[in-house]
């Protein structure tokens, strides 16, 4: 969902046990989600919240993933996180 510019930087996130879904930490990078749940991940010094709204079909750009999530943390507002 390009939360992070890639995919090894996502799996490094979720090895060292900093991301959570639904408040419960990513024991593995390939833990499957689903539309509903809640992700929290820290990024650039910063703790963002997100609820997955959809799944991309594919690796698209930016655009297209940040339709796929709504953040949470406060800013009321979906924009890209990297």
């Amino acid at each position: 969902m390009r939360l992070v510019k890639t995919r090894g930087q996502a799996q490094r996130l979720i090895d060292e046990g900093h991301c959570r879904i639904d408040r419960r930490r990513a024991e593995k990078s390939s833990c499957q989600v689903a539309p509903g749940q809640v992700l929290t991940v820290p990024v650039h010094g910063d703790v963002r919240v997100i609820e997955i709204l959809d799944l991309p079909v594919r690796r698209g750009p930016p655009s297209e993933a940040e339709a796929c999530y709504r953040r949470l943390d406060g800013t009321g507002r979906t924009i890209p996180l990297y």
